[in-house]
C-alpha cells in the first residue's frame, strides 16, 4: 500500500515572523556589504580619472566606473526594497504581540471574573445587615452593662432634685456671707507703711538753737542743727 500510495511527508511549519525578518536582516547584512566594497572601487577609480590625461585611457576608466555605479544603484534599491520588507514584517510583528496581549489580557479578566463570582457567592448582603444589627446590639447592651457597674452604692435613688438644688443654693449664700464677714485675706490686702521712728524709739531731732549751759561764756553761733557755726573770714578791703 506504501508503495502505491506512497507514504504522506511531513510538512515543515510556515515560518514565523521572526525567521523572515532575521533572513531579511542578514540579505540586507550582506547587500550593504557589496555596496561598501563598490564605494571604495568607485574612489579608486575617481583618483584614477584625476591623475589620467584626457584620452582613451581616461574614457576607460570612466567607463568601468560607470559599471560600478551601475551595480552600486541595482544593490541600494535591493537594500531599500529589504528595509521595506523589513519594516512591514516588524508591522506585523507588532499588531501580532498586541493580539496576543489582548488574549492574555483576556483570558485573566475572564479567571478574575469566575473567582468573582465564586467570592460573592458565600457574601450575602443580608447577612452583612443581620451582622451589624447585631453588633449594635451588642454594643448598646455593652453601654448598659457599663453603666450598671459605674452606679455608686451609698447614693439613693428617690432623692428630688429640686430639694437638692435648694440647698445648694442656701451653701453658696452662706459661703457669700462668710466672706464679707471675714473680709480680704491679708495676702489680698494692700501693704500698710510702718512707721521706724516708732519703731526704733528714736528722739526728734533738735529744731532752733540749744540753750547754753550754764558756766559757758562767750558762747558761739550755731546753724540750724545746733553745730558751732563756722566763723566767716574778714573780707579786708
Amino acid at each position: 500500500m506504501k508503495r502505491v500510495f506512497g507514504v504522506k511527508k511531513n510538512k515543515d511549519p510556515p515560518p514565523s515572523i521572526e525567521d523572515a525578518n532575521e533572513r531579511i536582516s542578514k540579505r540586507g547584512d550582506s547587500v550593504d556589504e557589496k555596496i561598501k566594497k563598490l564605494d571604495a572601487e568607485l574612489s579608486r577609480y575617481k583618483e584614477q580619472i584625476k591623475k589620467t590625461r584626457p584620452g582613451p585611457a581616461q574614457e576607460a576608466v570612466k567607463a568601468r566606473a560607470m559599471r560600478v555605479l551601475k551595480q552600486k544603484r541595482m544593490y541600494e534599491g535591493q537594500r531599500d526594497m529589504l528595509y521595506n520588507q523589513t519594516f512591514n514584517l516588524d508591522q506585523v510583528q507588532f499588531a501580532a504581540e498586541g493580539i496576543k496581549d489582548a488574549q492574555q489580557t483576556m483570558s485573566a479578566l475572564k479567571s478574575a471574573n469566575k473567582e468573582l463570582k465564586g467570592m460573592m457567592k458565600t457574601v450575602k448582603i443580608q447577612d452583612i445587615d443581620n451582622l451589624q444589627d447585631e453588633m449594635m446590639d451588642l454594643m448598646d447592651v455593652s453601654n448598659e452593662i457599663q453603666e450598671t457597674l459605674g452606679r455608686s452604692y451609698n447614693v439613693p435613688d428617690d432623692i428630688d432634685e429640686e430639694e437638692l438644688m435648694g440647698e445648694l443654693d442656701a451653701l453658696e449664700l452662706d459661703m457669700g456671707n462668710e466672706t464679707e464677714a471675714d473680709g480680704v485675706p491679708s495676702y489680698l490686702q494692700p501693704d500698710k507703711e510702718t512707721d521706724l521712728d516708732a519703731e526704733l524709739n528714736l528722739p526728734p531731732a533738735p529744731t532752733g538753737q540749744t540753750a547754753v549751759p550754764a558756766g559757758r561764756s562767750n558762747p558761739q553761733n550755731e546753724d540750724e542743727l545746733g553745730l558751732p557755726a563756722v566763723p566767716r573770714a574778714s573780707i579786708r578791703g
